[in-house]
């Protein structure tokens, strides 16, 4: 029997304090590329939002189970809005003004190139003769 080798690794990071928005303007640089070339793209830019995704990247590129960092593609990068953390200000004469702190969910799927239509024979799986 043939079973195809798992190729994608992903790292996900939950609760990030951003605005998605912020988040997805790093995203859409990155998407796409190597694995090299993501890294020395974050280092680079001047935005809050590239350290995490940097650790995501990195932390997805350590797991990738033995595979070559040069062959390593961000296939799939998303943001999704988490949830929103309300608090009230206090202000001028006894009122109060509502603070909404958002934030979003992070994903990053990397895939490895050189394993992308490999297939790879299970034994195991084989009835004894």
């Amino acid at each position: 029997m043939l079973k195809k080798k798992k190729t994608e690794v992903y790292a996900l990071g939950q609760h990030i304090s951003m605005s998605a928005d912020k988040a997805r303007r790093v995203i859409d640089q990155i998407r796409g590329r190597s694995y090299e070339e993501t890294l020395m793209i974050l280092e680079l830019m001047p935005y809050r939002a590239c350290y995490p995704i940097f650790k995501l990247v990195y932390s997805a590129a350590n797991h990738n189970m033995g595979s070559n960092e040069p062959n390593l593609v961000i296939s799939q990068a998303e943001v999704n809005e988490g949830s929103t953390v309300k608090k009230l200000k206090p202000r001028a004469r006894g009122r109060s003004f509502p603070i909404k702190r958002s934030t979003c969910h992070i994903t990053i799927v990397m895939k490895d190139i050189s394993l992308d239509d490999e297939y790879v024979e299970i034994d195991s799986l084989k009835k004894p003769k």
